[in-house]
């Protein structure tokens, strides 16, 4: 098969290849083999006596297996997550109730709540016309333009659980002004990288920032979800994430000298909505509804994944509803919902076998340092050095969240502080756009075709705004309400 031509007609060979086209195109095959091998040398080669169970050792073996798949995109997330699961039972590392677990618990049901009023939104119009509104009234210039990718980003979490859907959204209505005012294909790129890039910090701010991430990150810590401890905890750090996030942005992608935005067809699209229909009222509704009851979960303590699930299936029904259809069935994301399940698995079985102790006693210091703030230091720089190598959020929450819990357990730190310290380290940082999902959906044509370039000019810097989040801004934050005593 040619890769590429010198001339007409003359094959590229693969000596002809460098290193890292070689790697592009069979990047597949090379993740399925260095799984497999990876898997095998940790199932049968790592010594009786390391102290690691023989099923910790086999929980190991199999996790690194689907972790190297996932980052290397061996097949679909939803496929090695089966993988792994079925690879759990049927060696009898774990029990089934175990394994999958997470499906008894409302934790899961959050996120399909999620994708039902996602899809609710869009279905219904909704989301675009509130886009639509907040940039005609609201942005003036090409810096306005990257502050409402973060602005419409926390307004539409709101409604819109996940951030793909809400960044697609915006993404469809930037893509008018990228049209409209012939902006060059290099600020075209900055425009869907502070989509896409943005709605990362943002994501952070409320506990339906992103309904998946979010939720696993108190899950870990052995707490009940709850959306206003989730806004007590993380949504000045994620404010502060955010803003330092999109002032990097502006300033290391310099805005064109001579830009006029023209608003004509936007108003026009607006316009043509014409009055709010009565779907988009319905969905209004449900959403309110669904908020009001997230937000005084401390008087009624109802999960807020049983909450998500029923303004779902109340946008389903005729008259009070009838948003929802059946096809949309197909919009649920299953794939995903057995990656999260395979994700938290990790951790999960992970501690029945001993493979987190076991972790934390080995890629750990033996003590916890007793500087709350050289303890969230360590714990950034660990995770992100695991993320570098990774690459899948959800995967390396699911490893090192559960080890660096169980590193600080005898501390008497409340476990929600490394849980979350993890979280932030992990889902801020990214290099490359298959460091963080939300980067990657965006790449090509779909973000205003920004490149692994444009990517790494950003996520570099953007370390630095990660190690300020978690170990000044957040530590900070936590002393102030008392999380950190």
């Amino acid at each position: 098969m040619a890769n590429g031509t010198a001339s007409a007609g003359t094959l590229t060979t693969p000596s002809e290849m460098g290193l890292g086209a070689l790697f592009s195109k069979y990047k597949r095959e090379i993740g399925a083999i260095l799984g497999i091998v990876v898997c095998l040398l940790v199932w049968f080669a790592l010594p009786a006596g390391s102290g690691l169970t023989p099923q910790g050792r086999h929980c190991l073996a199999l996790s690194l297996l689907a972790v190297i798949w996932w980052a290397t995109s061996v097949t679909h997330p939803g496929f090695t997550a089966v993988l792994l699961l079925l690879s759990w039972v049927l060696t009898k590392t774990a029990e089934p109730a175990v394994v999958f677990r997470l499906w008894t618990t409302p934790l899961i049901y959050i996120v399909l709540g999620g994708y039902m009023i996602a899809t609710a939104v869009e279905n219904s119009g909704l989301g675009k016309r509130i886009a639509y509104y907040f940039i005609l009234h609201y942005v003036n210039s090409f810096t306005s333009i990257v502050a409402a990718g973060y602005v419409l980003g926390l307004i539409l979490s709101f409604m819109i659980p996940h951030p793909w859907p809400r960044s697609f959204m915006i993404m469809a209505v930037m893509g008018m002004i990228i049209k409209a005012t012939n902006l060059p294909p290099k600020q075209a790129a900055s425009i869907g990288l502070s989509v896409f890039a943005g709605s990362v910090p943002v994501s952070m701010i409320l506990l339906t920032g992103d309904s998946a991430i979010n939720v696993v990150a108190m899950n870990f810590a052995g707490m009940e979800a709850s959306w206003l401890k989730w806004a007590l905890y993380m949504g000045v750090p994620g404010i502060i994430a955010s803003l330092l996030t999109f002032f990097m942005h502006i300033t290391l992608f310099k805005p064109p000298a001579d830009f006029k935005i023209e608003k004509d067809e936007i108003a026009t699209q607006l316009k043509g909505l014409g009055a709010m229909s009565r779907s988009e009222k319905t969905v209004l509704s449900w959403v309110v509804l669904a908020i009001a009851f997230w937000a005084t979960d401390f008087l009624h303590h109802i999960h807020p994944g049983w909450i998500a699930l029923a303004a779902g299936i109340g946008l389903s029904l005729p008259r009070v509803g009838d948003v929802l259809k059946a096809p949309d069935w197909n919009k649920f994301g299953l794939g995903t919902l057995f990656f999260l399940t395979a994700a938290l698995g990790i951790g999960s079985v992970g501690a029945v076998t001993g493979m987190n102790k076991w972790l934390a006693s080995v890629l750990l210091p033996g003590s916890v340092p007793s500087n709350i703030y050289v303890l969230a230091l360590m714990v950034t720089a660990f995770s992100v050095l695991i993320h570098m190598c990774l690459g899948s959020v959800l995967a390396v929450m699911g490893i090192v969240t559960p080890t660096i819990v169980a590193f600080t357990a005898a501390s008497g730190l409340n476990p929600i502080v490394p849980s979350l310290l993890v979280y932030t380290a992990v889902g801020m940082h990214f290099v490359l756009p298959f460091h963080h999902m939300n980067v990657l959906v965006g790449s090509g044509e779909t973000g205003g075709r920004y490149t692994d370039a444009d990517v790494i000019k950003f996520g570099l810097p953007l370390t630095l705004v990660v190690l300020v989040t978690t170990v000044l801004v957040e530590i900070t934050w936590w002393k102030i309400i008392g999380l950190i005593h």
